[in-house]
Formats: C-alpha cells, sequence, structure tokens
C-alpha cells in the first residue's frame, strides 16, 4: 500500500541532481539500477556528475563512453560493472580501507551533494532500511545534502543501522525490481573443495568468523558441520551460512560483542539468503566503519579472518586487487580484518587461493607483477592456505617464508621457484 507517501516519476526525483555534484550511489545487492539507467536519459542536461560508490551490480549504464561528459565514476571498489571504464581510463579508483570510508563523507574529503539509495518500503512508523547494503551506505546518507530513495517491494527489511525515516528523503521513488543474486556454491570446484578442507582445519570450536567474496569462504563453510558454538562477525556474508545457522553450528554463543547475532555490513547471494534475512533479528547490519574497525574486531575470541588473493611472493606480500596495473577490485576490508583477527585472542588471519589461476597460472610468485597493489603487507601475513596445505609464515624470515611458500606451491612451479630463491636468498636445492 503506497499511497500515504509521495512517490514521485523517476524523472522528477533525479532532476535535483545538478551539474558538478558529487552523488553516491548504493552498492552490491541495492545498486539502484533503475535509476542509473534513468539518470543516463537527463545526461544531455548534466555535465562533470562524480559518481562515488563500492561495488556496484549490473548494469549501470552511466560508465559507457558515450556518458563519459555528463557522469565520472570515482570508484572507491571496482566491480566487473566498471572494470573496463577505469581499465579504459574513463573512470577512476580510490585506494582506501573500507573502515576508512565514512570518514571521507564526515570529514567532507568527499563532500556529498546527493545520495541514490535502495530501500525496503516504509514500515507502519515510516522507517525504510538499507536492507542488505549498510556498509558505507548509512555515512553517506548521513553527510548528504540530499537523497533520492528508490523504494522496492522486492528488498529484505534488515535490521541494525540501517534505518531511515522516509522524512529523510527529499524524493521517493515507488519501483519493484528483482534483485541481483550470486550463487557462490555453484562455482565452488575440486580445488576450492580442497582448500576449504585445508582452512576448515584451522579453525576451532567457539571461534568468530569473517569471510571474504567468492567461491573459496564457502568452501569453507560446507566443513564446518562438525564444529561446535561459532560465531560471526564478518563485513559481508552469503548463502553458505544458512545451513551451519540452521544447525545451530553458528550460534554466536561464544562472542564478547553482540553475543547471540550475526554481524555483517553486507549480503551478497540468492534468493533464498534474501528470504531468510527478511525482518530476522538474529542478523545485525551495521555500519562499516563498526564492523570492520579492528579495535572492535579483536575484542571476540579466535577470530578467524578469511581471505583471499590474486598472488603472494616469496616473501609473504598479497596482492588482492589488481593483476599487475590492471586494477581488479579493491583494498575493501582485507587489512581490516586481518589486523583485527591477528590481534584477537586466538585468532587466525588467513589467506587463502589456489597455487594456480584456472589459466595455469602460477599465484605463488617469486616477485609481485609489476604495478601490482600490495594489500595485505609481509608484515601483516600470518597463515598462508593453497590446495597443498597450510603455512604460518608469522615470525619467519625471508629464507624460512621461501622455502615454506614454495611446499604449498604447485608442484610444477617448484623447481623455478627454488631456482630463484638461490640467487636471492642463497637457499640450496638441497636445504
Amino acid at each position: 500500500m503506497i499511497h500515504p507517501y509521495s512517490y514521485v516519476q523517476a524523472e522528477d526525483a533525479l532532476s535535483i541532481i545538478q551539474s558538478g555534484q558529487r552523488v553516491f550511489v548504493h552498492g552490491g545487492v541495492c545498486t539502484p539500477t533503475f535509476l542509473l539507467q534513468e539518470l543516463g536519459k537527463q545526461a544531455g542536461r548534466l555535465k562533470d556528475v562524480e559518481l562515488v560508490s563500492i561495488t556496484l551490480k549490473g548494469d549501470i549504464e552511466l560508465d559507457k563512453p558515450e556518458y563519459q561528459s555528463a557522469f565520472h565514476i570515482n570508484s572507491l571498489f571496482v566491480s566487473p560493472s566498471i572494470r573496463s571504464a577505469v581499465s579504459e581510463g574513463r573512470a577512476d579508483f580510490v585506494p582506501v580501507f573500507l573502515s576508512d570510508i565514512p570518514d571521507l563523507f564526515k570529514r567532507k574529503i568527499l563532500e556529498i551533494d546527493t545520495a541514490i539509495v535502495h530501500v525496503s518500503p516504509p514500515d507502519i512508523h515510516g522507517y525504510c532500511t538499507l536492507s542488505m547494503s549498510i556498509d558505507i551506505a548509512r555515512s553517506a546518507v548521513d553527510n548528504a545534502k540530499q537523497i533520492i530513495a528508490l523504494v522496492n517491494p522486492l528488498l529484505p527489511r534488515t535490521h541494525g543501522d540501517g534505518m531511515i525515516h522516509t522524512d529523510r528523503f527529499t524524493k521517493m521513488v515507488f519501483h519493484p525490481a528483482s534483485l541481483y543474486e550470486e550463487d557462490y556454491s555453484k562455482k565452488v570446484g575440486e580445488t576450492e573443495m580442497i582448500i576449504g578442507k585445508n582452512v576448515a582445519e584451522l579453525i576451532e570450536d567457539g571461534s568468530t568468523l569473517q569471510m571474504g567474496i567468492g567461491t573459496i569462504p564457502d568452501a569453507v563453510l560446507k566443513y564446518l558441520t562438525n564444529h561446535k558454538d561459532l560465531g560471526v562477525h564478518t563485513e559481508m556474508l552469503s548463502d553458505g551460512i544458512i545451513h551451519l545457522v540452521e544447525k545451530d553450528i553458528i550460534n554466536n554463543k561464544k562472542k564478547r560483542i553482540h553475543p547471540n547475532k550475526t554481524v555483517t555490513s553486507f549480503a551478497v547471494g540468492t534468493r533464498k539468503l534474501y528470504d531468510y534475512l527478511n525482518d530476522n533479528p538474529a542478523f545485525a547490519f551495521l555500519d562499516i566503519d563498526y564492523v570492520n574497525d579492528p579495535h572492535v574486531i579483536r575484542r571476540n575470541p579466535k577470530v578467524i579472518a578469511i581471505n583471499s588473493a590474486i598472488e603472494v611472493d616469496l616473501t609473504g606480500q598479497v596482492c588482492a586487487d589488481s593483476i599487475g596495473e590492471l586494477q581488479f577490485s579493491g583494498i575493501g576490508g582485507q587489512m581490516d580484518f586481518m589486523r583485527g583477527a591477528a590481534l584477537s585472542d586466538g585468532g587466525k588471519p588467513i589467506i587463502a587461493l589456489s597455487s594456480r589461476t584456472a589459466k595455469g597460472v602460477p599465484r605463488i610468485v617469486p616477485n609481485l607483477r609489476s604495478g601490482a597493489g600490495v594489500v595485505t603487507t609481509r608484515g601483516h601475513v600470518h597463515y598462508v592456505v593453497t590446495e597443498y596445505g597450510s603455512t604460518f609464515l608469522f615470525g619467519k624470515n625471508l629464507r624460512q617464508r621461501a622455502k615454506s611458500l614454495i611446499d604449498i606451491s604447485h608442484p610444477d612451479d617448484r623447481e623455478a621457484l627454488t631456482r630463484y630463491c638461490y640467487e636471492r636468498f642463497k637457499i640450496f636445492l638441497n636445504d
């Protein structure tokens, strides 16, 4: 029932955006693709509108070359929707920790003129929610001069920091639209399952889990069915947790902060997940500057941070956001949780990756590719896991690190890596 609220057409709502403004765009599952495509129709009247966001899903239209004079994307995390635009120089990337992004808005380093958000319908009190992407959207809304809300009855209503009263919205557009879905379980192969098993063996009962994005975290969850009293404090979650919650394996009983609740900041998955999260008080969707604060993360016991990488060099440097000079993703929250887990009592920060790519390219390498970014430094790395085992690098010198990483590299890469180590570290073939 929508008549009590003053909904307008998309054209009317978007008319408040003016040339030269900085516009925040809600991301993840909440990417307001309908409004972005409608905004493209107004490109003729606009010039130099800066679009700021993290991960965008679906066809956003505005990344195409024909909109270059009207819109400029300044991304805080590069997603597939804009990867080509960034690599071709039509969009930019800001390297920043996910937990620090709200400060960019609060301190007006990136001052937000207009925020476009995708929200669940108002409740009887007039409150909508930011649904499954609280992340940096909470801060953007709090600091924006004006807010355009896309109200979608298919968006789940979530509990936590995402509540926004309709009085806060400058314009509201009502538009039902199906949501972006991603089923990570369908992408899990044999290699990922072996890695998942190797990681699961490092997890103790009573641990607090953080899972990064992708297939490996999903594979890890499949091997936790015999664990007990696990908790979750993570920046994102997907379908893989559902069966563990239903079996009372994830119950958050041992957590010191937010006991009995699963804490996250955003979710990406299938409709099954979205329906499960809808109005579910067992899940708290909180602001990213809190969820990803290492000083908050460390307060829980046995924090297990599970993150992946594009490549790791033999000193332990982790590249997770670029393929050489090609910007593939972003810094995100990896370092937030790697550090938080390291500081947690009994915590384990884990980098998990396959020894080679699907095309057979080695991922444990002598040196990172030219232009590659270091997301997790060799001073922060602890555990590295591949399908060939796990190694603990913390406290090891460069020679010891190199030898232990070679042990979990692809067998066909070990001879070349060992020759490199002899030249650099004077590690002999028979050492």
